[in-house]
């Protein structure tokens, strides 16, 4: 019998998901400090969370305005963040984390955005998240300028290990907005850690911000290898393996995980009564289906 990742990955998906959910019930009925650091987390500081929650979606409205800049494609910031928002509601609800491929049909459908300079703009952008992520999971073992140094030949080694059709497509890409899609990366890399430092800091006070740019870049780095909607799972285990570099416990890692996953949900929940709410939704449909 072959191999079809189409057929399993569904399959996997699922599994890694009952495991998760399995074990973190195990561990907070196990756990009874667990339970306490959740109880003095204050309304105040989940209100906090919420509104840089509510940034973080701003962040990704310019991140798509930037990315579709370098594509020449001129979208409004109305239509970026509803895009935007939509689209994360599908990643994490819709089947196999399918919020990309709806943003890629809904631009190729409404602004005859091509799917093969799309790709190549994303490119772009998961190559600055990913390296501003590891600048942050290394930033407490080299100092900056090593850091932006190895961040610069990996820039050009990334580049030159292309293959020349995806190196065309960038070189068609307009570089006058590289600027501003690092800006923009930069700018939702650093609301995460904020997220997450507020996070930690309301169930572990001890927590400096120094662990939480650490513990972002592990966090992040998660999304890359991840089968499950928000790296359920594989969040938590890059975060575990990577506790000699944050010097943050299983304890607190869980329950901030435990805030941090129900926020978002409800941050997905609110979005989406909005969206219904107003209609956007006909909106959006409709342009992919014309």
């Amino acid at each position: 019998m072959s191999f079809n990742l189409r057929y399993w990955r569904p399959i996997a998906t699922v599994i890694v998901l009952v495991l998760t959910v399995t074990a973190f019930v195990y561990y907070f009925a196990t756990h009874h400090a667990v339970r306490e650091q959740l109880a003095s987390v204050s309304p105040l500081t989940l209100l906090m969370i919420m509104g840089l929650y509510l940034l973080t979606v701003v962040a990704l409205a310019l991140v798509t305005l930037a990315t579709l800049r370098l594509c020449r494609v001129n979208l409004a910031f109305s239509e970026s963040t509803l895009l935007t928002a939509y689209s994360s509601i599908i990643n994490f609800f819709g089947p196999l984390q399918s919020g990309p491929a709806f943003r890629a049909v809904y631009l190729k459908k409404k602004h005859g955005l091509k799917l093969r300079d799309y790709t190549a703009a994303t490119l772009a952008y998961y190559f600055f998240f990913g390296s501003f992520s590891v600048l942050f999971l290394l930033s407490g073992l080299l100092k900056w300028w090593l850091l932006l140094l190895a961040a610069a030949i990996a820039a050009f080694a990334w580049l030159e290990r292309r293959n020349r059709r995806v190196a065309a497509r960038l070189a068609n890409l307009n570089l006058s907005g590289w600027y501003l899609l690092a800006l923009a990366t930069f700018s939702q890399v650093v609301i995460v850690a904020l997220i997450y430092f507020t996070e930690l800091r309301s169930v572990a006070p001890g927590t400096g911000f120094s662990q939480a740019i650490i513990y972002t870049g592990a966090s992040n780095l998660a999304l890359f290898v991840s089968l499950t909607p928000g790296a359920i799972g594989f969040r938590e285990s890059f975060l575990l393996f990577s506790q000699r570099l944050h010097h943050i416990g299983p304890t607190t890692i869980v329950a901030a995980n435990i805030i941090d996953r129900a926020m978002y949900i409800v941050l997905l929940l609110v979005m989406a009564l909005v969206i219904f709410a107003t209609h956007a939704r006909r909106q959006l449909r409709d342009a992919t289906e014309d």
